[in-house]
């Protein structure tokens, strides 16, 4: 299926690249994980209804929308931009009209990642290289403080991983990586086309 034809399927517009008219060292532009990619994470990556996502730099929510929609679980949406904020809302209306009746919930905050206070339900956190390492790092933190908070086991899963967010779970953090996913077609032409998932215990 297409891209378009997965958008339309769900009632939304998230295709596209979106750069930002003042560049920043710390946020990246907006751009989709592509379909195919999140088919392939989760024909390997089993959840439950009861695990609560949160999407780090959401843009206009084809993640949030995704997962709400094929595995009915709760998700949240992260995103600075007040015009992709306005945008996912905008596609929330039109998707929620053809949804009607769900347990799990979906919605969007727009706020700077590393100011978002992580709740104690939450425990699934997706990353597709949002913003710089530092604001990583300030991220896993909050996740880690409410872990400390809240116990629970918490996944944190990266597309199109870079080296530094690897390297700073793996040597500054208690999370170990899970398991690779290979995205297949892309992969043979771009090795960062994968996901990585850690797990803290």
């Amino acid at each position: 299926m297409r891209e378009q034809d997965h958008d339309r399927l769900l009632r939304i517009k998230t295709a596209g690249i979106r750069e930002w008219q003042h560049q920043s060292a710390h946020y990246n532009r907006y751009e989709a994980t592509p379909y195919m990619a999140l088919e392939a994470l989760f024909d390997e990556y089993m959840c439950t209804n009861s695990d609560r996502f949160v999407d780090f730099g959401c843009g206009k929510g084809r993640f949030p929308f995704y997962i709400h929609h094929h595995l009915h679980v709760s998700v949240t949406g992260v995103e600075m931009s007040g015009q992709l904020y306005q945008e996912a809302l905008e596609n929330q209306g039109r998707y929620m009209e053809k949804v009607k009746h769900s347990r799990a919930s979906i919605r969007f905050e727009q706020i700077l990642a590393e100011e978002y206070e992580v709740e104690s339900k939450e425990n699934r956190f997706y990353f597709f290289n949002p913003f710089s390492i530092q604001i990583f790092q300030k991220v896993i933190s909050n996740i880690l403080l409410s872990v400390e908070n809240h116990p629970r086991s918490v996944d944190v899963i990266l597309y199109y991983p870079t080296p530094e967010y690897i390297q700073f779970l793996e040597v500054n953090t208690a999370f170990e990586i899970l398991r690779e996913v290979r995205v297949p077609e892309l992969y043979d032409q771009n090795s960062n086309e994968r996901f990585l998932i850690f797990r803290y215990e």
